[in-house]
């Protein structure tokens, strides 16, 4: 008989790490790639149907750097959760607003583009996204299969400590494709 050692799930790791990191409110773009995430956010708040207490949906990307990134002026800490693509939308919000003015935020972004993508024009935005963002001086940590969701965990949440040490907004690109088995 085999000792079986129940895993958590990635998108468990991601939650909890977010968690973990102290975020007083989490903000995210709503997406099916993402929706696993966001479920343990909101069910480890109390919450249901996408929303909690300290979990918001937000229409577009640069309003979640807006609404989040602000925080640390009333002495909070925010969190993000959206895809990688939609630093297309955020990368002016982010690096003139949070990086310029030293604002510390977590974003995990899910990453798009990479093996078995469906999506034949996200590789066009997504498979340079790591460059782009390290270019505009943001911190860039890379998550994927051959990290355990325990690392993933432990990798989220000192992503979190860092962007307050640093005063600075800290990405985490995770792929989820071949963790769990699905997209995310």
């Amino acid at each position: 008989m085999r000792n079986s050692v129940t895993t958590k799930s990635y998108t468990q790791a991601v939650a909890d790490g977010i968690w973990d990191a102290g975020a007083d409110l989490i903000g995210y773009v709503p997406s099916v790639t993402i929706a696993p995430v966001i479920d343990h956010l909101v069910s480890a708040d109390g919450g249901s149907a996408g929303i909690s207490e300290r979990v918001k949906p937000l229409s577009r990307e640069e309003e979640a750097i807006g609404v989040l990134g602000a925080l640390p002026l009333a002495g909070k800490f925010g969190a993000i959760v959206m895809q990688d693509n939609g630093f297309g939308n955020s990368l002016t919000a982010l690096t003139t607003f949070s990086l310029s003015y030293h604002l510390p935020l977590l974003i995990f972004a899910n990453t798009r583009g990479g093996p078995r993508e469906y999506n034949s024009m996200i590789h066009s935005i997504s498979q340079p996204m790591p460059a782009i963002l390290r270019t505009a001086g943001l911190q860039v940590l890379e998550l994927d299969r051959r990290s355990s969701s325990e690392d993933w965990e432990q990798t989220v949440a000192e992503a979190g400590v860092h962007a307050r040490m640093t005063y600075r907004p800290v990405v985490v690109l995770g792929s989820f494709w071949n963790t769990d088995g699905k997209v995310a």
